[in-house]
């Protein structure tokens, strides 16, 4: 059961929580640390020293592969509670958040010191914060998957896969390694990567060729 900022708002730290920003803008950075600078409850940590405590904070345009590989690192690697500050999610990277237990999510438009406050306090207590509008579209999408039968190894069936995730697989099956795809797909290769990455993670494959045997006996490809 997630529980919203607006609980957290009446309780008292004993000591400040561990906070790392993370940013690709250092503008947006510079924003998000000078509004949790005015925190008592928050103490600012370097973002490549949190050593799996706190909370770590990311904000980003948009949610994609290489976003997800790093989220997926702080989470089951570093162990850190995470709050996302974004300006949209398409719904399959939405299922793939809230997979790796991240409930917490703002809306860049939204943003104020305040909301970052209540946030961290959120994510750092184990609890949820999401925006009405993507709470909405999470109960849809867990809706439709409830009529979905299981998956591979009987985890739970998904929605689909993305266009561009079947265009790499289908040139996996026939054979080309990531360089070719990505020159093949005008892609770089470490996006042909986190494109591989993400599907294994999402239908709980072992490796690429279980992902190529997954989409054929799916229909994929």
């Amino acid at each position: 059961m997630l529980q919203y900022a607006d609980d957290v708002r009446t309780t008292t730290t004993t000591r400040p929580i561990p906070v790392a920003v993370h940013a690709l803008d250092p503008l947006s950075r510079a924003g998000v640390v000078s509004y949790l600078r005015q925190c008592p409850e928050v103490s600012l940590v370097d973002d490549g020293h949190q050593g799996g405590t706190g909370v770590a904070l990311l904000v980003a345009d948009t949610f994609d592969e290489t976003a997800l590989a790093g989220l997926s690192r702080l989470v089951k690697t570093e162990r850190t509670r995470v709050v996302l500050v974004l300006d949209r999610i398409q719904e399959p990277e939405l299922l793939n958040v809230v997979s790796l237990g991240v409930t917490t999510i703002l809306w860049r438009r939204e943003v104020t010191g305040e909301r970052l406050r209540q946030a961290v306090l959120t994510a750092a207590r184990g609890h949820g914060d999401l925006p009405p509008d993507l709470l909405g579209r999470l109960i849809g999408c867990m809706g439709r998957q409830r009529g979905d039968g299981p998956g591979p190894d009987g985890a739970p069936a998904d929605h689909g896969m993305l266009p561009r995730e079947v265009d790499v697989l289908r040139l996996v099956a026939d054979g080309m390694d990531t360089g070719e795809i990505a020159v093949k797909l005008l892609y770089s290769e470490r996006t042909i990567k986190n494109i591989i990455h993400t599907v294994t993670t999402r239908f709980h494959l072992r490796n690429r060729a279980h992902a190529v045997a997954y989409a054929l006996r799916e229909g994929y490809i």
